[in-house]
């Protein structure tokens, strides 16, 4: 089983960058479904701007920030 996590920036409201976050989790998803991986073996989540790791005072950091993660579990 794969987990899709999908995070942010701190630019704008938390409560945008949790969607942001989820619909970039669920962009990956889609893309592996395509590719032929099968949906019940992939779950996405969105964090939102939660777990920075980069500053996000920067331009570079944040952009490090938006990011997905792979997790197999």
């Amino acid at each position: 089983h794969l987990t899709i996590d999908g995070f942010a920036d701190n630019s704008g409201l938390a409560d945008h960058n949790l969607i942001l976050s989820k619909k970039r989790s669920d962009a990956v998803k889609d893309y592996l479904i395509r590719k032929g991986v099968k949906a019940d073996r992939i779950t996405s989540i969105g964090h939102g701007q939660d777990r920075p790791v980069a500053d996000n005072a920067t331009l570079e950091g944040k952009a490090v920030n938006r990011r997905v993660e792979f997790r197999i579990d």
